[in-house]
C-alpha cells in the first residue's frame, strides 16, 4: 500500500492514521524542533539516543541528563519532524512526511541492553499529528485524527513489520542460518545466507542460498498475531528462541 497523501487518504482517517503510525515506526531521518533548546538530538551528549513507536507516542531512550532528558524534564514543547522510511530508497512511499507537536514527558529510566547504564526515557505526548509530502505545500498536508493514531489496532504497522525484517536481516543471521538448517535439514556448513522476505501478522516469507543454489519458504504462524510481543514470540517459535 503506498501511503502519500492523496484525497483517499485525506477522506480516511483510518488510512491516514495508520499511513502516520507506519512512518513513525519506521523513519529515514528525525528532526526535533524544541521551544528554548535547539539541537537537542544534534549535541554529543545525544549521541546513542534512539526512538521508537511506543503506542502512537515517539519514545526516546537517551543519555542520562543530555539536552532532550533536561528538555523533557522542564516540560518543553516540541515539534518531531520524520521523513519516511518505508518502502524502496527512490519509492512514492519515501515522499511521505510525518510532523507531530506536543510535549516532552520524562517517563523514567531503564538499563541500556548494551552495555547496562542507565538512560533516561522521554516521550513526546501528541497534540497534533499531521501528514505531508516532501515538498509539498500546506493545502496537501492531512491532519491526523489522534485517537486513532494512536489505536493499538495500528501497533504491527507496515513500518514496524518492515523494520522487525531489517532488524533480524541485520543482526540475527546466525540464528536464521540455524532456522534454516533445523527446518530444511540442510547442513550448517551449506547455508550461506538467509533473508526475510515477507513479514505479515499470520506467517514469514524466508529466502536463504546454499550451496547448491537459492530457495525459500513460507511459514504460516498457527494464527494472527495481534501485538508486538505475540509476533515476537512466533518468530522466536518458528524461527530461533534467540531472535529478538
Amino acid at each position: 500500500m503506498t501511503v502519500v497523501p492523496s484525497s483517499t487518504t485525506r477522506h480516511d482517517p483510518h488510512r491516514s492514521a495508520a499511513a502516520a503510525r507506519a512512518v513513525l515506526s519506521c523513519p529515514a531521518d528525525v528532526q526535533m524542533a524544541v521551544d528554548g533548546a535547539p539541537g537537542v538530538l544534534d549535541g554529543p551528549d545525544a549521541e546513542g539516543t534512539v526512538m521508537q513507536d511506543c503506542g502512537g507516542e515517539p519514545t526516546f531512550s537517551t543519555p542520562l541528563s543530555s539536552d532532550l532528558a533536561v528538555a523533557a524534564a522542564e516540560g518543553r514543547g516540541a515539534v518531531l519532524t520524520l521523513a519516511s522510511g518505508l518502502g524502496r530508497p527512490g519509492s512514492p512511499d519515501r515522499e511521505v512526511t510525518v510532523s507531530i507537536a506536543g510535549r516532552l514527558v520524562v517517563r523514567g529510566r531503564e538499563s541500556c541492553v548494551c552495555c547496562g547504564d542507565p538512560r533516561d526515557v522521554v516521550a513526546l505526548e501528541p497534540e497534533r499529528v499531521v501528514l505531508g509530502r516532501v515538498g509539498g505545500s500546506a493545502t496537501e498536508q492531512v491532519p491526523v485524527d489522534l485517537a486513532r493514531f494512536r489505536a493499538s489496532e495500528h501497533q504491527l504497522n507496515r513500518g514496524y513489520l518492515q523494520r522487525s525484517v531489517e532488524h533480524a536481516n541485520d543482526h540475527h543471521q546466525d540464528e536464521l542460518r540455524r532456522a534454516v538448517s533445523t527446518t530444511t535439514g540442510t547442513p550448517l556448513a551449506q547455508v550461506v545466507g538467509v533473508a526475510l522476505a515477507d513479514l505479515r501478522v499470520d506467517g514469514v516469507e524466508v529466502q536463504w542460498v546454499g550451496t547448491h543454489g537459492a530457495d525459500r519458504t513460507v511459514l504460516r504462524f498457527p494464527r494472527a498475531a495481534r501485538t508486538t510481543a505475540e509476533l515476537g514470540d512466533m518468530l522466536r517459535r518458528q524461527l530461533h528462541h534467540g531472535m529478538c
